[in-house]
Parts: structure tokens; sequence; C-alpha cells
């Protein structure tokens, strides 16, 4: 078949064998494996061979663009260059000259969820690299004038803070 590949054998004619750049990993082996499955997820029955020599080309440089530093990220930059892949051919089918009604809305539909798919992949490779969105909690304290603020938890029972009558305090209503 035209489409399948040797894992053994390099992608393309000019292509050398893929190194940690495009796999993520030390191992050749390892790397060879990812770049074929990605590859491997692209639509090419229907490419010339200068066609599918640009998309195994693009599929590369995606793949050296999202530049896994080990074997986990590696396989989320396979997924998610597939994933890719995937939902544009999905948009493509979706916008057919002679598409049906029906055939339009489920490609948009798988297309959206391939779309959904991407970004928690993407999410998911950011967070590995400590890039991922971070909880902050903000609390605001509001000190009339004259009162105090103490910063930090305060727990009454070892004496951490001071207990005083509410007519004591220079704000509080006097009777």
């Amino acid at each position: 078949m035209k489409n399948e590949l040797n894992v053994s054998a390099p992608i393309a004619k000019k292509t050398p064998d893929p190194g940690k750049e495009l796999g993520g990993s030390d191992h050749d082996k390892f790397n060879l494996i990812a770049v074929n499955q990605a590859v491997n997820c692209l639509w090419l029955a229907n490419a010339s061979d200068e066609d599918r020599d640009r998309l195994i080309q693009g599929t590369l440089i995606a793949l050296k663009g999202i530049a896994p530093r080990d074997e986990m990220e590696g396989m989320l930059a396979v997924q998610m260059v597939a994933c890719h892949n995937a939902a544009i051919e999905c948009y493509r089918r979706a916008m057919l000259d002679n598409q049906s009604f029906e055939g339009r809305q489920m490609a948009l539909n798988q297309a959206n969820k391939l779309t959904r798919s991407y970004t928690s992949l993407m999410e998911t490779l950011n967070k590995n690299r400590g890039k991922g969105q971070q909880k902050m909690t903000v609390k605001y304290v509001h000190v009339a004038e004259g009162g105090q603020a103490i910063v930090g938890n305060v727990d009454r029972s070892t004496g951490g803070g001071v207990e005083r009558e509410i007519e004591e305090q220079p704000h509080a209503k006097q009777k």
C-alpha cells in the first residue's frame, strides 16, 4: 500500500532518521516509530508524490516546532499533529460543494470534537512544561479607619487573636 510506511526505513528519501528534536527520545527507534505514527495519520491516498512529500515534510516541521523533550511529550506531539490533521480534513469535507446538510453537520461536529481534543492535548503539554494555568487566590480585607488588620490565619484557641467586646471597638455603634 502506498499509505503504509516501514518503521525501520527513513520517512522520505530526503529525510534522515529522525532525531530527538522530532520524537523527544534519546532512543532513535522510539523517534522513528513516533514520526511514522504521525505520518501514517496523514490522508495520502490521492496525493501526488510531490504533495505527499510536502505533507510529510509539513508533519516533520510541526513535530520539530512542538520540540518534545522526552518520550511522553513525543507521544503528545504525535497526537497533536494527528488531531490537527484530522480536524482540518473534517473542515475540508464539510465545505465540499455537493455536501448534504447532514454530511456537513457531521463533519463539523467531528471537527469540533477534534479541535477540543487538540486544545486538551496542548494544555497537557503546557502543564507538563510548567506553562499551564496557575491557581492564585486573592483575598481582600477591608479595614475601617482606625481599625487594625492581621495578615495571615488567626486561631483564637491558641491565643493568636485578641477578643474584645464590640462596644470597645471605635467603629462600633454605641448603646
